[in-house]
C-alpha cells in the first residue's frame, strides 16, 4: 500500500478515487508515566514515554486506516493527515485520514 501525503504519486496514474479511509487510536497515559512527566516539567527535556505513546498511536491509526482502504479496494492513500484530540486528562486520540485510491496499471 502506497502512502502519501501528497495529492497524487509522482509517475503513476490514478484511476479511480474510492474516497475518504480514515483510523483513529485512543491512548491513555498511565500514573507512572504522568509523575515522571511532572518531574519531567520542572527541569524541562522531552518526555520520552509520551513521545513513544503518541508514536505507537500515530501507528496504529496509519493500520486501521490501511485496513478501511485494503477492504475497498484501493491500492494506495493520497493526502494522509493527522489530527489529534484530548478525550480526557491524559488520553489522546490521533486519527488518520487520507483518500484512497486505485491506481492505473503501468
Amino acid at each position: 500500500m502506497l502512502i502519501t501525503t501528497t495529492p497524487a504519486i509522482a509517475d503513476r496514474e490514478i484511476a479511480q478515487t474510492i474516497g475518504l479511509v480514515r483510523g483513529s487510536a485512543v491512548r491513555a497515559s498511565h500514573l507512572g508515566r504522568d509523575i515522571w512527566a511532572f518531574m519531567k516539567n520542572l527541569v524541562g527535556g522531552e518526555i520520552d514515554d509520551y513521545t513513544k505513546l503518541m508514536a505507537e498511536a500515530r501507528e496504529q491509526a496509519i493500520d486501521r486506516m490501511v485496513a478501511e482502504a485494503r477492504a475497498q479496494g484501493a491500492d494506495a492513500v493520497v493526502g494522509l493527515r493527522f489530527a489529534n484530540s484530548t478525550i480526557a486528562s491524559g488520553a489522546a486520540e490521533v486519527l488518520a485520514y487520507g483518500t484512497a485510491v486505485r491506481l492505473a496499471q503501468r
